[in-house]
């Protein structure tokens, strides 16, 4: 009897040990999912666009993430290399990302290409159209309501400093408001507040800044593409 009992209680012991371990295993395994669900959705994200003006590196916003998402994808299957800027307005914005100017003729206008889908707009207040914004460029309003963004064609802007004259007549005009953060932002190093809430900003260029300049003051044909074409080559950054 003192046998049976003492085989008994080693079966219990054994099995309360068992538990005790898949439990702790369980836990375990769900602790690195959390951790590696939250480096994903926190994670910063950079994107070196590389140029024969120099390079900028974008950080991507995770408040807008079905436009992150879609531009890593793109990325990263090479999509945007060898692409041209097609579009550069000095003082307000330089624009990429048409699949159709991989092997355009010079000349040829550019600007419609697409990888034939777009993405739902992603307006947020905290992100505006400061000097650097990445923003994603799309069809106009007439047939375009939903303000959608093209899949693939990209800005980044320019613009010019402004004063709190120009910034009233922005309100008074289009009836915009500013936070402090944007009003100091506009006032040094520029922007063009007028997009604001009409197109997705995304992301911004963290270095590089000049070479925003440098693109912009391109000599442009009527169309406003380059005469020579400004290709990119965009690498994600391990950070």
């Amino acid at each position: 009897m003192h046998c049976k009992i003492n085989v008994f209680l080693w079966f219990i012991m054994k099995k309360i040990v068992f538990l005790v371990i898949f439990f702790a295993a369980a836990l375990f395994c769900t602790a690195q999912d959390a951790d590696n669900q939250s480096k994903k959705t926190s994670g910063a994200t950079y994107v070196k666009i590389e140029t024969s003006y120099g390079n900028m590196v974008v950080l991507l916003y995770n408040d807008t993430p079905l436009h992150r998402d879609n531009f890593i994808n793109l990325v990263e299957k090479g999509y945007y290399d060898s692409l041209i800027f097609h579009r550069v307005i000095r003082d307000f914005m330089i624009q990429g990302g048409d699949p159709e100017s991989r092997n355009a003729r010079p000349g040829q206008m550019l600007g419609n290409g697409s990888p034939g889908y777009t993405v739902p707009a992603e307006f947020r207040a905290n992100r505006f159209h400061k000097k650097g914004a990445l923003a994603a460029a799309r069809q106009g309003d007439d047939v375009n309501p939903q303000k959608a963004s093209s899949g693939s064609q990209f800005y980044i802007v320019q613009g010019n400093v402004l004063d709190d004259r120009m910034l009233q007549m922005f309100t008074d005009r289009y009836g915009k408001t500013f936070t402090d953060e944007q009003r100091e932002a506009y006032k040094t190093i520029g922007g063009t507040p007028h997009l604001d809430g009409e197109y997705t900003v995304f992301g911004e260029v963290v270095d590089g800044l000049e070479v925003i300049d440098k693109i912009a003051a391109a000599e442009c044909d009527r169309w406003n593409r380059p005469k020579t074409d400004i290709r990119m080559k965009m690498t994600i950054l391990k950070r």
